[in-house]
């Protein structure tokens, strides 16, 4: 602890903050970590109450750790219907859309196809697909009218969470149906410019949403829709940065395939019952259907119409007492637009999941200065999967306590941990969790923490067992498919983290919000899918069936020979640092202003290559206005993110890099009729019209521009 505390004393003692948290007036003096503003008040910058950092209610300053909040406002201008936009402005973030369907969210480190380490929760059900370890953002079965916010932990959250929030937390909470009782509906229609020549593609979007009390005991909602997008433009000629060889004398040419496009419904319904006694008891339950490409390491697949994940869960809510049980399903298939089998059959990948969990929270005040919050979870997971055929089901187990001591008015210590079990590791893995907050005033906060987080080997990561073909074109005429094997590896022990980092948050002036953070990561044991050198096809160890002399090997690869098996390794450390600055403050009514900057280091690994790793933009920053006045609606927004570097498809040939870009995105809106009623808008993504290529291997996105027509009726 003694290096701890002298690291984060020397860091700049700065965390960060989204606009939307910040765009909002400050509060009076914080009168305790169990009150709340009334439900009618108008909501404060320093009265923002948050769930995710503590599983508990607090206020959002008084967080142990750095988080952003993702509010109303944000989420109705948003300027596209996927998440990818919605949290690009969110400093630390690292976004990457690859297809049409396809994105991927990062927090404090690069993130990349099927990215591994961001949890994704909708009020706290987690949306972590277990089989591979990543988040699909297009199984969320709620509508963006039906979010009351959205809380970012930006930084290891397993203290609390568990196994996968690595480096972050993203947890979508929606409001109950008194929030939004009534009837609404939506309706976008677009298109979207593409390049290399191709036609420009449409898309178009449709949601309801009924909700409604029935009695002073009963409410519910109901609500669907769906989104539909033609496929992006697909990159051509060679990929920037791959590796000139005697074969390939200007780099690797981009491998042709039919992209596709995206079809995605949902429908969603919640049943409430209130208590008189302010119990809650709450059944939720939906179902949500994806179609288009998924990038992986072994190339793009393709996933069919009819995949779909349903879900059942029932909470029970007495004050600080939290009981869920859900129960959901994963069933789809998919093929792959690359990869063929030695018998020259397209990879087929056929998954069926099934997740059954049950967790357990409370929150309880002892002796005036200790509020405990403390529960656990049961987790048990069922798979069949076509590419790990030895899989079968994986138990999971955790619990968990954190003690926030009130010391003095201006002094509060969080300390706590958890513990988990998982039936693949060796023993317990514990995850502790430290911050100091400083209070000289009580708009002004200092925070100093440390982290451990983990992520549990992925049941592909233990269990893949496939081979794939490479197609040589060796001669006019000679096509020879090279055999690879990729397999799991039983062996692997989960990743971890120690995050330490240094924090403030102050409101200045009664309504400017200024923010920052300094942290050190440091990764151990990463999982990252690589190439077995030792086991290369050379002269001396041909492939089977290889038609020519052995020698041609060695010349057609410079001496290097053929890759032939590829595995899962945990590799060493790596040490990542960063810097987050933000500022908001509105400037007249309904106008406010936010910028935001975030600086991430260049990785450090030690014990392996840096060749191994993805690399982050390293300088990355946004800025824009929003205004909400009388009848009028409109946001601009310029996002910047330095080039970066991507590793994480097939093999080094098709390794490379990618250049800076600036996003810039605007939208405008018109309020008609009596109590805002109708609303019309013009929403525009990348109004410069830039070819935008945010992954080397990933698709191309313009300029798009959406039309959206929003109606509510009843009172």
């Amino acid at each position: 602890m003694n290096a701890l505390c002298r690291a984060v004393f020397i860091a700049v003692a700065i965390a960060a903050a989204s606009p939307s948290a910040f765009a909002q007036t400050p509060a009076a003096p914080d009168p305790g970590p169990s009150q709340t503003p009334p439900p009618d008040a108008e909501t404060r910058y320093e009265e923002t109450v948050v769930v995710s950092g503590s599983r508990a209610e607090e206020k959002l300053a008084n967080t142990p750790a750095t988080m952003t909040v993702i509010g109303p406002a944000q989420i109705e201008s948003a300027t596209s219907q996927n998440f990818a936009e919605l949290l690009r402005t969110v400093p630390g973030l690292n976004i990457t859309q690859t297809s049409a369907r396809d994105i991927n969210v990062t927090s404090r480190a690069a993130t990349g196809t099927l990215a591994t380490g961001q949890l994704a929760l909708l009020d706290g059900r987690s949306l972590y697909q277990d089989f591979f370890g990543f988040v699909m953002w297009d199984f969320l079965p709620v509508n963006l009218n039906e979010i009351k916010q959205i809380e970012v932990i930006r930084g290891p959250a397993s203290a609390v969470w568990g196994a996968n929030a690595v480096n972050g937390v993203i947890n979508v909470i929606t409001k109950s149906p008194r929030e939004m009782a009534g009837t609404t509906a939506t309706l976008g229609l677009g298109a979207f410019e593409r390049a290399n020549g191709d036609t420009a593609g449409s898309l178009w979007y449709a949601s309801a949403t009924h909700a409604a009390a029935i009695n002073e005991r009963w409410s519910f909602k109901l609500s669907g829709g769906g989104y539909v997008q033609d496929p992006l433009s697909r990159p051509t000629g060679f990929i920037p940065g791959s590796p000139i060889t005697r074969t390939a004398p200007k780099g690797t040419p981009y491998p042709a395939y039919t992209n596709t496009g995206t079809t995605q419904p949902k429908f969603d319904g919640r049943l409430d019952y209130d208590f008189e006694d302010g119990r809650r008891l709450s059944f939720t339950g939906g179902v949500a259907g994806t179609e288009g490409i998924m990038h992986t390491g072994i190339g793009p697949f393709d996933i069919n119409s009819g995949s779909t994940m349903s879900y059942g869960r029932v909470n029970f809510a007495r004050r600080g007492l939290r009981l869920s049980a859900f129960t959901q399903a994963l069933d789809g298939d998919a093929a792959n637009l690359l990869t063929r089998d030695p018998a020259g059959v397209p990879i087929q990948f056929a998954f069926k999941t099934h997740t059954s969990d049950i967790d357990l929270a409370n929150v309880q005040t002892v002796a005036k200065r200790h509020v405990l919050t403390y529960g656990g979870n049961l987790r048990f997971n069922q798979f069949d999967l076509s590419l790990a055929p030895r899989s079968s089901n994986r138990t999971e187990f955790g619990v968990y306590l954190q003690d926030e001591i009130f010391l003095s008015d201006q002094f509060r210590v969080s300390i706590g941990g958890r513990g988990d079990r998982f039936d693949y590791l060796d023993s317990f893995v514990f995850s502790p969790r430290v911050a100091l907050l400083v209070k000289p005033r009580p708009s002004h906060t200092f925070r100093l923490s440390y982290n451990r987080a983990y992520r549990s080997p992925s049941v592909i990561n233990n269990f893949l067992d496939i081979t794939i073909a490479e197609r040589l074109t060796l001669a006019p005429g000679l096509v020879y498919p090279l055999p690879i094997k990729s397999i799991g590896n039983e062996q692997l022990t989960e990743t971890s983290l120690n995050a330490y980092e240094a924090g403030y948050t102050g409101v200045l002036a009664g309504h400017t919000v200024l923010s920052a953070a300094f942290y050190v990561n440091q990764a151990k044991n990463d999982i990252f899918f690589t190439e077995v050198r030792g086991a290369r096809y050379t002269p001396s160890n041909p492939p089977p069936g290889w038609p020519l002399p052995p020698v041609v090997i060695a010349l057609a690869t410079g001496g290097a020979g053929f890759p032939a098996l590829f595995t899962y390794q945990n590799f060493g450390k790596t040490t990542q640092r960063g810097l987050e600055l933000g500022v908001d403050t509105p400037v007249a009514h309904g106008l406010s202003v936010f910028a935001n900057y975030s600086w991430q280091g260049k990785p450090k690994p030690t014990g392996f290559d840096i060749s191994e790793l993805n690399l982050p933009p390293k300088n990355r920053y946004n800025l824009g206005a929003s205004l909400d006045r009388r009848r009028v609606l409109a946001n601009l927004s310029v996002s910047y993110s330095d080039s970066a570097f991507w590793q994480d498809v097939l093999d080094d040939r098709y390794h490379g890099t990618t250049a800076a870009y600036t996003l810039v995105n605007g939208g405008f809106g018109v309020k008609w009729g009596a109590r805002d009623r109708l609303v019309t808008a013009v929403k525009v993504t990348d109004l410069g019209n830039q070819e935008i290529h945010q992954h080397v291997f990933g698709d191309i996105t313009k300029r798009q521009v959406v039309g959206e027509l929003r109606v509510r009726f009843g009172k």
